[in-house]
């Protein structure tokens, strides 16, 4: 019988001493959990140490992408755990996780559906429910370099879908959720700007539109009740701010302003 693989739980994290204790105790059954700190200013590091995990430190940072590439280069295991704070693993994920633990090793991806929060509610609709993201995974693969919105380069290998959701904590503080929201909005248009994307004033109020129509009705966002009817002006204010930061690079560009 082969003997079972390992899994190491990778995360990387700043200033997240209010979210780590329930985060690293949902899967403190792990092999072993990596913790890779961004300049965390607040006893985040000191949660994550007294929990049993590994701790490493790197401030340079260049992305969301390369900051996970860099937390899986200390991980030991068969099997990589990709977690963020915000993020539990429920019960019944972790039975099925185990049960991938206990099958020969492959080459096959694990995805994971998240149950995300906003304001109070689990949204079962507004197109984040399951809302599957590839997060367990052999450590031959890795994440890409993007600097936000990064993902898993799968490389073609075979994808099944676990049973058990993934808690993530998308937004339970609306400002704050927006602030962040609108460096993800930054960090995309800077990606996209220097990758030669351009940006007219129609792509601006179309893709806004566009996004929230999707998530009020293409998704069902309705259904989730007042929080649905809220995140579909959320969708439809990030993609405005994406764009529109977009136009005006490409603008300040035009003029030799960039």
């Amino acid at each position: 019988m082969p003997a079972r693989q390992r899994l190491s739980v990778v995360m990387i994290a700043k200033n997240e001493a209010e979210l780590l204790p329930d985060c690293l105790a949902s899967v403190n059954w792990a092999d072993e959990i990596i913790v890779l700190d961004s300049g965390s200013e607040d006893n985040s590091v000191a949660i994550a140490t007294q929990a049993g995990a590994k701790v490493f430190r790197s401030d340079d940072w260049q992305g969301y992408g390369i900051q996970r590439q860099r937390a899986q280069q200390y991980a030991s295991g068969d099997m990589i755990l990709m977690i963020d704070a915000d993020e539990r693993v429920t019960p019944e994920l972790r039975a099925a996780i185990e049960q991938v633990l206990i099958a020969p090793p492959s080459r096959t991806v694990y995805s994971l559906g998240r149950s995300n929060l906003f304001l109070g509610r689990f949204m079962r609709h507004s197109g984040w429910y399951p809302d599957r993201v590839m997060r367990l995974y052999p450590p031959a693969l890795q994440y890409n370099d993007n600097l936000v919105h990064e993902s898993l380069n799968a490389e073609g290998a075979p994808v099944v879908a676990l049973k058990g959701d993934l808690q993530h904590l998308t937004c339970r503080d609306l400002v704050a959720f927006q602030r962040k929201q609108l460096a993800y909005a930054e960090a995309w248009a800077t990606e996209r700007h220097q990758r030669g994307k351009r940006c007219g004033l129609f792509s601006i109020f179309s893709h806004t539109l566009g996004a929230f129509v999707k998530t009020l009705l293409l998704r069902a966002g309705f259904l989730d009740g007042k929080q649905g009817w809220i995140l579909a002006v959320v969708n439809a204010q990030y993609t405005f701010n994406k764009y529109s930061a977009l136009w005006a690079l490409n603008h300040a560009s035009a003029e030799g302003r960039v």
